[in-house]
């Protein structure tokens, strides 16, 4: 089969890198890609908001499958566009995007269903949204509507930064995205990443991972896209899994379908398990990242199968295996993000890395500058590794960081504390 992969971050480096092993892969296509994906696929220069250019190229080049790896490319209907023309797609439609494109469309559908998820308001005006979470008190939660990259979300520890956050998300911070708002109660718990493969009536467990958004260690400063992340999440045991499906994936699932926009893709619920069980903190309709990278790494089952029957709706009696040892990715950030950073600095010693036991390095925002790999973005690389505990894997993984020489890049130290 011919595919073509449509991201250019770490994610889509290590879905590329799962789909290499697949028996059935004939030709491997990557719009637009990156240098280390660009090893493992033919990099292809495509708009994916272009729907006719991308259906125009699957075309010329026989694609048979088409894998979306970011979320702008489907709340944006491109699913719909290639459906249309009559080709497979991985990845939901645009109103079952919804539920990452809109945070507080999400939150009305969790009211609906009786999903647990935190006591919430939408606004459209700061004034009523400060009211709002004056009376709520702190500490609290503010959260542009859209998708913000990651980082359209403000977990205030008092009024003063609610207030802030509510103006700034007003002011234009965040573009568009945060033309609405949805203030929150702030739950308090252990936070874990679940995901399942969809197609749109049935649901595929995947294994558990933890993430860290802060972007320093212990847990602090400001969010980010993701600073590392491990799997299995201790906290998610087989009763746990058991609950989130029972009580929050199967009754998106069905109230979906319910609104004529069946689920299908991979549906990715950030939740807060709390003293009552598990709660919904949002949804994203993709594969995490850096979520994505321990659980490629941790795969046994062909994944372009598993794509393949949640695209055609043979989900059904579908099981997923995984290696018994634990994963763990560190994200090597540029100085300075999530803020203002530099790009075009060099960096060497990914090859030594990538050589070191059960350890491979997913590229994210590179770029190769007259032969040389540089930084292209502020989350740059994933290094990740395989070890038989949380602890061993976070050993390696720290020494493949170790052994890349890139001055501009740091990262936490401290990826996998609540496991270790």
């Amino acid at each position: 089969m011919n595919i073509l992969l449509i991201g250019s971050g770490g994610r889509e480096h290590a879905l590329a890198w799962a789909l290499r092993k697949s028996p059935r892969l004939g030709r491997l296509y990557a719009a637009p890609g990156n240098p280390g994906i660009g090893a493992l696929a033919e990099l292809v220069r495509l708009d994916p908001f272009d729907h006719d250019a991308v259906i125009t190229f699957c075309r010329h080049n026989m694609i048979d499958f088409v894998v979306v790896g970011p979320e702008a490319p489907l709340v944006a209907g491109l699913a719909d566009a290639l459906e249309r023309a009559g080709i497979r797609v991985f990845g939901p439609s645009q109103e079952a995007a919804r539920l990452e494109g809109s945070k507080g469309y999400t939150k009305d559908l969790c009211a609906e269903a009786d999903i647990p998820t935190a006591a919430y308001q939408r606004f459209t005006e700061a004034a009523p949204a400060r009211d709002y979470a004056t009376r709520m008190g702190a500490p609290i939660v503010v959260k542009a509507d859209g998708i913000a990259a990651g980082k359209g979300v403000v977990v205030a520890e008092t009024l003063e930064e609610a207030h802030a956050a509510i103006e700034a998300c007003f002011d234009g911070a965040f573009g568009s995205a945060g033309a609405e708002v949805v203030v929150e109660e702030c739950l308090i718990g252990e936070e874990a990443s679940f995901f399942a493969v969809c197609d749109g009536v049935h649901a595929v467990p995947l294994a558990t991972a933890q993430d860290h958004k802060r972007v320093g260690d212990g847990d602090t400063g400001p969010n980010t896209g993701g600073m590392g992340a491990y799997s299995p999440a201790p906290v998610m045991t087989e009763a746990m899994i058991e609950r989130t499906m029972a009580e929050i994936i199967r009754p998106t699932m069905k109230a979906m379908a319910a609104r004529g926009a069946p689920f299908k893709g991979v549906l990715f619920a950030g939740l807060m398990i709390t003293a009552k069980g598990p709660e919904l903190i949002e949804y994203n309709v993709r594969f995490g990242d850096p979520e994505c990278q321990v659980l490629m790494m941790r795969l046994e089952s062909d994944l372009l199968d598993l794509l393949l029957a949640a695209a055609e709706g043979k989900l059904d009696g579908v099981e997923t295996r995984w290696r018994p040892e634990a994963a763990l990715t560190v994200v090597m950030a540029a100085k300075g993000y999530p803020g203002d950073y530099a790009k075009g600095t060099p960096i060497a010693g990914i090859e030594a890395a990538d050589a070191l036991p059960d350890t491979k390095v997913f590229q994210a925002g590179t770029a190769l500058a007259e032969g040389r790999l540089v930084a292209n973005g502020g989350r740059v690389l994933n290094v990740t590794a395989l070890g038989a505990t949380v602890a061993e894997a976070q050993k390696r993984a720290y020494q493949a960081v170790d052994t890349i020489d890139w001055p501009d890049g740091f990262s936490r130290r401290d990826i996998g504390w609540r496991a270790v």
